[in-house]
């Protein structure tokens, strides 16, 4: 079950901070992502249909694998979605010490590639992604998007 917190005073409307609690189970990924989708749409956050659907594949990918690769150090993770007046961040902590790189194409493997992923959504959306510890020992692994999607020229 997903436990939802708001932290602090916002500006606009849709402004705010919002903690999801879950366990680091393979049931805690598409309910993850559905409270992301729920919390922009009941915000009313001005995002594009390309933003959302970046994030959600972007929460998919980080709550698997903290599922995968931190639930025997890290029974519970946390994903918390904080929202700015032009940009979007979701970010997902997990307690367990090991900081993943994204790894390079290899196309003899069949997985290893989510963070290359959350990176390469990230960029394509003209946002900013990274791997932090934690005060605790754990990590954090955020993006960052903006709110309407970056024209390449």
């Amino acid at each position: 079950m997903v436990t939802i917190e708001r932290e602090g005073g916002a500006s606009l409307p849709y402004e705010g901070v919002w903690r999801f609690t879950a366990p680091a189970v393979d049931a805690s990924v598409p309910q993850a992502r559905h409270a992301v989708r729920d919390l922009l749409l009941r915000q009313g956050v001005p995002v594009a249909d390309d933003v959302v659907q970046g994030l959600l594949l972007i929460v998919s990918e980080l709550v698997t694998n903290a599922v995968r690769h931190a639930a025997l150090l890290s029974p519970m993770l946390a994903v918390e979605v904080a929202v700015g007046a032009e940009w979007v961040r979701v970010s997902v902590e997990d307690n367990h010490p090991y900081r993943p790189t994204a790894l390079e194409t290899d196309h003899g493997r069949t997985g290893g590639r989510g963070l290359l992923l959350v990176r390469e959504i990230t960029r394509e959306a003209g946002g900013a992604c990274e791997v932090e510890h934690t005060a605790t020992g754990g990590k954090v692994i955020w993006a960052a998007l903006p709110l309407k999607p970056v024209r390449n020229l």
